[in-house]
């Protein structure tokens, strides 16, 4: 069995639906498939699990023919026998179409561009919308990270249950408790310039992961406690501009702290040094960030709704993530309680533990198999 990957999303800097991938094909190399797998992309890099496997460059074609064209050439000359494709990009729908021989499975992490388009570009929402209909049914099977993405395709996309296989996804190992903390803090000082104590959030600015409302909040949150500083670590996306405004109008720019990305490197330091991680997202198709922190040891609140349950389950606070006094609240009740704070983090550590990339790669094997089958 040759089972093909489109890995082009790895090849840049690594965050959310990246690292799924990456973490995927990392898994099954360790579990032994490297000879049955190839990993599909547009140019050479450097990185060296193209080294483990067998490397399919997409031939370059001109008159944008390179996706359309391109992509389904490559996978029959090297004789794909399943194709994943670990994320739904409406430009490569193509090989759902002429590599009718080829069994698909196609992961669909979350519905936002139909439940939420005013968090899209126009373009986007029309493109995303349109040819993921177009390809639901083309598909032999379908995985969700979460029971709720499952419930959102079968609601929206009318996808029959049974074509649809959940399979959860997994902190990265490098995400653990570790030592020499007043030397990450003075890493952490000098290269990111941070104040401690700190909150933190991670995770693209942009509007479906609600920041604004954890501002108003850490903004509430100093009329009781003002050592804490807030730290939010991830690149600028779409719509952006209200939270630096916000900041502004509340006077905030000596007390929230801007990272831009981090590396994983350094992102598993600022979850073992943050005194709480906060996450109030409007919907999340999984919720890898929690996770991660959960897996430091950092107490975790977050949102009440979406998927975030399934992953955070009891070991952290949910919140109404429209209430700003609910966060400020909940915020307040973990800073100003030791033992609280230490129950939270014990909590953390054995709820990771239920998740795991090999488990996410094993499982994820058995579906190639099955759709090898059909």
């Amino acid at each position: 069995m040759n089972v093909g990957i489109l890995s082009w999303i790895i090849d840049r800097e690594r965050k959310g639906v990246d690292n799924y991938i990456y973490n995927l094909i990392k898994n099954m190399i360790k579990i032994g498939k490297s000879d049955e797998i190839s990993l599909i992309h547009y140019r050479k890099t450097e990185d060296p699990i193209y080294s483990q496997v067998n490397e399919i460059i997409i031939p370059k074609m001109p008159l944008k023919l390179t996706n359309p064209i391109g992509i389904p050439r490559a996978v029959k000359n090297a004789h794909i026998d399943i194709l994943h494709l670990p994320i739904h990009w409406y430009t490569q729908i193509s090989p759902f179409f002429l590599n009718r021989k080829v069994k698909k499975v196609l992961t669909i992490h979350d519905l936002t561009p139909i439940l939420f388009p005013e968090m899209h570009t126009r373009d986007t929402v029309r493109t995303w919308n349109s040819t993921l209909k177009l390809i639901k049914n083309r598909t032999d099977i379908i995985i969700s990270d979460s029971w709720n993405t499952k419930k959102d395709c079968v609601e929206l996309l009318n996808i029959p249950e049974e074509s649809i296989k959940v399979i959860p996804l997994a902190a990265d190992e490098i995400y653990k408790p570790l030592r020499n903390k007043e030397l990450m803090k003075e890493e952490l000082k000098n290269r990111y310039n941070i104040n401690f104590p700190f909150i933190l959030f991670v995770g693209t600015l942009e509007k479906r992961k609600n920041v604004p409302l954890l501002i108003k909040a850490f903004n509430e949150f100093k009329k009781y406690e003002s050592n804490h500083k807030l730290v939010i670590v991830g690149g600028k996306g779409w719509k952006y501009t209200e939270i630096f405004d916000l900041i502004e109008n509340l006077k905030l720019k000596d007390d929230v702290i801007f990272t831009d990305y981090v590396p994983d490197n350094d992102l598993v330091k600022f979850y073992n040094n943050a005194d709480l991680f906060v996450y109030p997202s409007l919907y999340e198709g999984f919720g890898l960030p929690p996770l991660e922190a959960m897996a430091c040891g950092c107490p975790v609140i977050t949102s009440n709704i979406s998927s975030l349950p399934e992953v955070v389950g009891d070991a952290g606070i949910m919140i109404d993530p429209n209430d700003v006094n609910n966060l400020t609240e909940a915020m307040y009740e973990i800073l100003s309680n030791e033992e609280l704070k230490e129950n939270y983090r014990k909590k953390s550590l054995e709820r990771a533990k239920m998740f795991s990339w090999r488990k996410t790669a094993e499982e994820t094997w058995k579906i190639y198999e099955e759709a090898y089958k059909i």
